[in-house]
């Protein structure tokens, strides 16, 4: 009996082991890699639903910190490659008594092939403004847009002129000048890139959440479902609490639990059906 019951303990150690579960996962046709990439995305999903409940600063100060990180670490590689002390081109010095635009042309070099904690600075303020302005415009808008897009390079390509001293010796004129810039270059990009993407793939999701509010009169309210990542899938579990998150008015929320209440079966069945 003691043995019998040892050889069932192995038997499951045995089957639950990693070597044995990834050999499953072989023989079954799974990518390690893409499994690894769905728990990412998962988690990627899980950390924008979170900062979307959140209030519209501390989602700005969370979107600003994380892309301050990256763009630091991008341009901390880059001063890295062009520093001093790793080029056989060393940086040259400002004439003496040298005149304001030639001040300025030194600036932009300095600003262009610093060392990594200059490169590191530059790139941390504009990623970073960039982000949390972004995250700002796609709350107040409820979509990403041209415009966002542009109001967040006006605002990283003002700071990063500021932070750098690129440009011409009045840096309030150059401020604005290249957050211009940066703003038209955004919005060419933009516009280029929505011309030969597809659809955003998201808009799927929100196919019965759309004609439901369409139907009852409700279509204003679409852009509180998106920022509050209220879709097809969790239309069957809306509640009213969820529906004052996303700053909803009371009358639209009891037309909307009502309408939920009267058709919440069939749609639950529907979305069991096409999983």
């Amino acid at each position: 009996m003691a043995d019998g019951k040892r050889w069932e303990d192995s038997a499951v150690a045995l089957k639950t082991s990693p070597s044995v579960t990834m050999a499953r996962g072989l023989r079954g046709g799974s990518n390690p890699l893409e499994e690894w990439s769905r728990r990412l995305k998962a988690i990627e999903a899980g950390f924008r639903a979170w900062t979307a409940k959140q209030p519209i600063h501390i989602e700005a100060a969370v979107a600003t910190a994380v892309g301050a990180v990256q763009g630091g670490a991008l341009g901390g590689l880059m001063g890295s490659l062009t520093a001093d002390g790793g080029s056989p081109f060393p940086m040259p010095q400002p004439p003496p008594n040298a005149n304001p635009e030639a001040m300025a042309s030194f600036k932009q070099a300095q600003a262009l092939a610093g060392g990594p904690l200059v490169q590191a600075r530059n790139f941390a303020v504009m990623t970073g403004a960039n982000a949390g302005i972004s995250s700002v415009m796609r709350r107040i808008r409820g979509q990403e847009d041209i415009q966002g897009s542009m109001a967040a390079a006006f605002g990283s390509g003002a700071l990063f002129s500021i932070v750098s001293g690129v440009g011409t010796p009045n840096p309030v004129v150059n401020a604005i000048t290249t957050g211009v810039a940066f703003a038209v270059f955004q919005g060419g990009f933009f516009m280029i890139g929505q011309k030969f993407s597809k659809p955003p793939s998201e808009d799927t999701y929100y196919s019965r959440t759309r004609s439901m509010l369409h139907k009852l009169g409700l279509e204003k309210y679409e852009k509180n479902f998106k920022r509050g990542l209220l879709n097809d899938q969790t239309l069957p579990l809306l509640t009213d609490s969820a529906l004052r998150d996303v700053k909803i008015p009371p009358g639209p929320r009891l037309l909307i639990l009502d309408q939920i209440k009267r058709f919440g079966i069939i749609a639950l069945a529907f979305h069991v059906s096409i999983s």
